[in-house]
């Protein structure tokens, strides 16, 4: 692995600045909890070939523990969304979903070794007017990526966001973990990472000069890795006028 960037590790040791972010996500949370959230897929991060591999699509907040449900007011304004699975080869293969409790719940079968990756993406999400929390009118733009080894070749996962935030992990020879970010294909530089772990604990990261982040995993359980940007471009959606859009991508890792 190249010396261009940084590798961390997580050290989850309380300050003052972390209690006063803590208390600023709570505050968020408790005004405006659709904008704290965000979506992401679910899936094993190991297939096997002509074995049935099932996929879930949450909108919540994992640290938290909070998942909400398919059918209700929140999960309705994001279920307009995309998602497919991308072969070892580069086959696009669209997945089609059915709603569960807390999930939209997907399939697919590999026939291929290699690294599978399946994506979600949602730029279909109504505009918000959060002027009263001086955040201003904006549009959503939710994006996920998780990878599924088949086999021994195991390659970075693929990029498909042109219009977007998008999270790429790149093949690395140890268990250090390698992530990419880019915004509408181009490598996200100094923007800010961070990686949740249950229980409201959380580490922030940020990218280096070519977007890319590493760090290590100290425990065998479920990380979700999220990132936002702000593109300040207005637009229209649907007829409403919005002042910039907010684009979130998230990818899970060590699933169990």
């Amino acid at each position: 692995m190249g010396t261009s960037h940084r590798r961390d590790s997580f050290n989850f040791h309380s300050s003052p600045m972390k209690h006063t972010i803590l208390f600023l996500t709570l505050l968020l949370s408790s005004v405006a909890p659709s904008f704290a959230h965000f979506m992401w897929v679910e899936t094993n991060p190991t297939g096997h070939i002509d074995q049935s591999q099932e996929v879930r699509v949450f909108f919540g907040e994992y640290t938290y523990g909070v998942f909400e449900k398919v059918g209700e007011e929140s999960f309705n304004k994001m279920a307009d969304f995309d998602l497919w699975v991308v072969s070892p080869s580069g086959k696009k293969s669209t997945l089609k979903t059915t709603a569960k409790e807390n999930a939209y719940v997907a399939q697919f079968t590999p026939t291929e070794n290699g690294t599978y990756t399946v994506i979600l993406d949602n730029n279909n999400i109504e505009v918000i007017d959060y002027t009263k929390y001086d955040f201003g009118i904006f549009k959503t733009h939710y994006h996920s990526v998780v990878p599924v080894q088949v086999g021994t070749n195991i390659t970075d996962s693929v990029l498909q966001n042109e219009k977007g935030l998008a999270i790429k992990k790149i093949a690395t020879n140890d268990d250090t973990v390698l992530l990419q970010v880019f915004f509408q294909n181009k490598p996200l530089a100094k923007n800010e990472l961070t990686v949740f772990v249950a229980d409201q604990w959380s580490k922030t990261l940020y990218t280096d000069e070519d977007g890319k982040v590493s760090f290590e995993l100290p425990w065998d359980t479920k990380y979700i890795v999220e990132t936002t940007t702000k593109e300040e471009v207005p637009g229209k959606y649907k007829g409403d006028a919005y002042e910039f859009v907010w684009h979130c991508a998230t990818m899970p890792l060590l699933l169990h």
